[in-house]
């Protein structure tokens, strides 16, 4: 339900332009959930919300004969995740541990005119009952008269997070039509540590990387960049081979000794590699910016009994 309302307020509200503008400011939303791809389950990451603001800002000086545009951005957003079900009749069924994550974070993209670019983030977060899980997925199945949630009291206990990300992108090929580029991520911290690669296949109308929503930087202060279309709108491929150091929402926290023989929290064993594939569709219009997504997983917890999928959908609204 959330899905098909968000889905038509982004058409609705993104057919009021038809052509591109450069706006240096960004607002919007995200919305992640396993019942997006209509598979009737809802197990391991099964629901996400995130709040973004973005903001370009000047490129002084030298900079300017490197750099294409550099955006400012601030975020805010939950995780939640629950075993094979949002319910489990005791310990033994807990395959993935309950567990959310809640953070605020900023980052800073710097895209080069070469098409490549490095963005730098920062996250302050807990994960545990601070987190707000078990409030927030009863909520929703309570509001939309889903089936009662149970088993939280086996979740990670509250860790509180500080985690650093880099993201690096870079184009190999293009001809009409479509393009291949590399993309990349490390993370570091305590509750997520981490790396990731793989190839980003484009099809249809797109931008270069330095003013694009694959590389999330429509916002742009450069008057002087002449995109190769007046808006995109392609289909994407991006298949990617992740390792894992550490996951603070299975392992619990790091420096915890998890010996506390009072509680009640379940932990489990990560897999070091987990191999991703991301199916979505991007478009712009004169002052929205869609993507929404399919995103498959191989399984992440060793105990697990199924790999597991979700469905993504963000809307951004740019104006000044």
């Amino acid at each position: 339900m959330k899905f098909i309302l968000f889905c038509f307020l982004a058409f609705l509200f993104g057919t009021a332009g038809v052509f591109a503008q450069s706006h240096s400011t960004e607002f919007g939303a995200q919305t992640d959930n396993d019942s997006y791809l209509l598979k009737g389950s809802d197990r391991y990451y099964t629901d996400g919300t995130f709040l973004y603001y973005s903001h370009a800002l000047k490129i002084k000086g030298g900079d300017s004969t490197l750099l294409a545009n550099k955006v400012l951005g601030f975020e805010t957003g939950q995780k939640i995740f629950n075993p094979q079900s949002g319910f489990v009749p005791g310990p033994e069924y807990v395959d993935r541990p309950f567990a959310a994550y809640l953070y605020i974070g900023g980052t800073l993209n710097l895209l080069y005119k070469s098409e490549s670019n490095l963005k730098l983030g920062a996250q302050l977060g807990v994960v545990g009952p601070a987190a707000l899980g078990e409030q927030i997925q009863s909520f929703i199945h309570r509001t939309f008269g889903f089936y009662a949630v149970g088993g939280w009291q086996y979740q990670v206990k509250n860790d509180f997070e500080i985690n650093l990300s880099a993201e690096y992108n870079k184009l190999i090929a293009r001809a009409p039509g479509i393009d291949i580029s590399l993309a990349s991520y490390a993370n570091l911290g305590n509750g997520f540590t981490g790396a990731g690669a793989g190839p980003l296949v484009r099809i249809g109308l797109f931008n270069q990387l330095f003013h694009s929503v694959s590389t999330q930087s429509t916002a742009i202060r450069n008057e002087s960049i002449i995109p190769l279309h007046e808006q995109e709108i392609f289909l994407y491929y991006k298949p990617q081979v992740n390792y894992v150091a550490y996951d603070a929402t299975i392992q619990g926290g790091l420096f915890d000794n998890h010996n506390d023989p009072n509680s009640l929290e379940i932990i489990q064993h990560k897999e070091p590699f987990i191999f991703s594939q991301q199916f979505g569709i991007a478009f712009t219009t004169k002052r929205f910016v869609v993507n929404a997504a399919a995103i498959y997983h191989t399984k992440d917890v060793k105990e697990m009994a199924h790999k597991h999928q979700w469905g993504s959908i963000s809307a951004l609204y740019r104006f000044r």
